[in-house]
């Protein structure tokens, strides 16, 4: 017996079996503590239910939606629902004039669509608390460099505005005034000049960055879009529960039938596949966990149809070396030989289920963009486990002599 080869079996599923303990129950390690997958996978619309709102923007007279008034309306809608705390939300652009908005886990609906829909406010006020500019006093802000290369951010008044500022200039000379979008604090640049031409510029500001992040909320304030409201629907957090334990108990029966098949059809490879296949649903929510992701139900279908490619991929190897040993090749010799003739077939498939899961994410939106995700990491997490982790193990299990007899590979 090789001991050596039969240590490295052992210590392979030592490390494995503590892979998937911390996975499920996480693990404390003096100050360091890691939390367990169930607790850092976000759940979807879908699965904890919520809101899920289209928002379409509208001409107005003489003012047509541009990109940086959607970008605008998106940070705007963002920062009204960070007001709210709703975990992992979703505000992102859809198409030219369409926003996309998911909160998962809300529970007061009307609260958040009123706060969705509302028009931008955006209002600057001076030291007594009066309101000096309102959003239709702006015409453009535009975050550039002073002489000195230091980040500012550039107003431009309209007549009205310029004649209302140029007074509070004068009388607050020396002092703040604030401006506020949706009653929240975006800068407060003190009054160092008069200012009667009707631009000013914002000072103090730490980056260019943060002076583009001023200047797009208040063109969003001093310019809003019209949105209307295309699709509304709401997930009642009972619905969504129900979807995840269903889900859950459909994943957890078709495992176990995978997993039993392979083990009677194929024997102690089928035990090496099933071994792998546990080792690649540990990776994948520890994946999931690590990027932060949130789950849908299109993606729990996506990452159940990996699986059954991470099998089929075993299936195939195997297959290939039973084909060897038919032919009088001895274990090791088939077992390399079989890898190394179905490594083209299983990357010829992967690759191309791949460019299908690119071409969804590309074009495709919200749980679509979900599912392509979960299958693109479940298939290369899957060649990692079927091609690298099946053939050490079985040539372990080989070298240690633990295996000679070619019938426990169903030949």
């Amino acid at each position: 017996m090789n001991y050596k080869s039969l240590v490295k079996l052992i210590l392979i599923v030592a490390i494995a079996v503590l892979l998937g303990y911390t996975a499920i129950n996480g693990l404390k390690i003096s100050e360091y503590r890691i939390i367990p997958v169930k607790n850092a996978i976000n759940l979807g619309l879908d699965l904890q239910g919520g809101v899920y709102v289209l928002l379409e923007a509208k001409d107005k007279p003489g003012q047509r939606v541009t990109d940086e008034k959607m970008d605008g309306a998106v940070e705007v809608i963002r920062g009204r629902i960070d007001e709210l705390g709703v975990a992992e939300p979703i505000v992102v652009r859809q198409g030219e004039r369409r926003i996309r908005v998911e909160l998962p886990g809300v529970k007061d609906t009307e609260k958040a669509l009123k706060l969705i829909g509302q028009t931008a406010s955006l209002k600057f006020v001076d030291p007594e608390d009066n309101v000096v500019l309102s959003g239709n006093d702006v015409v453009d802000a535009r975050a550039v460099f002073d002489p000195e290369n230091k980040p500012v951010v550039q107003l431009k008044l309209n007549k009205t505005g310029a004649e209302k500022f140029a007074k509070a200039t004068q009388k607050f000379l020396g002092q703040p005034i604030a401006i506020y979008l949706d009653e929240r604090l975006i800068s407060a640049p003190i009054i160092e000049d008069v200012i009667t031409g009707g631009e000013a510029v914002i000072t103090g500001i730490p980056t260019i960055d943060k002076a583009a992040e001023i200047a797009m909320l208040i063109r969003a304030g001093a310019l809003p879009v019209d949105l209307e409201k295309k699709e509304i629907r709401t997930v009642g957090p009972t619905l969504g529960i129900d979807s995840l334990q269903k889900s859950l108990q459909a994943a957890k029966y078709g495992v176990i039938v995978v997993l039993l098949f392979m083990i009677f059809y194929y024997r102690l490879p089928g035990l090496v596949a099933d071994f792998a296949l546990y080792i690649y649903v540990v990776l994948v929510l520890i994946i999931f966990a690590s990027l932060g992701a949130t789950l849908t139900l299109p993606g729990i279908a996506g990452l159940i149809l990996s699986i059954g490619m991470a099998v089929d991929a075993n299936i195939i190897i195997f297959e290939r070396i039973k084909e060897e040993l038919r032919i009088g090749k001895s274990l090791r010799s088939s077992i390399d030989s079989g890898f190394a003739r179905a490594f083209r077939t299983i990357l010829d498939a992967n690759i191309t289920t791949l460019i299908a899961a690119g071409v969804l994410f590309y074009f495709g939106s919200g749980p679509i963009k979900g599912f392509a995700v979960t299958l693109s990491i479940g298939i290369l997490t899957s060649m990692l486990t079927a091609v690298v982790i099946t053939k050490y193990v079985l040539t372990l299990l080989i070298k240690s002599r633990l295996v000679s007899n070619p019938k426990l590979f169903g030949v």
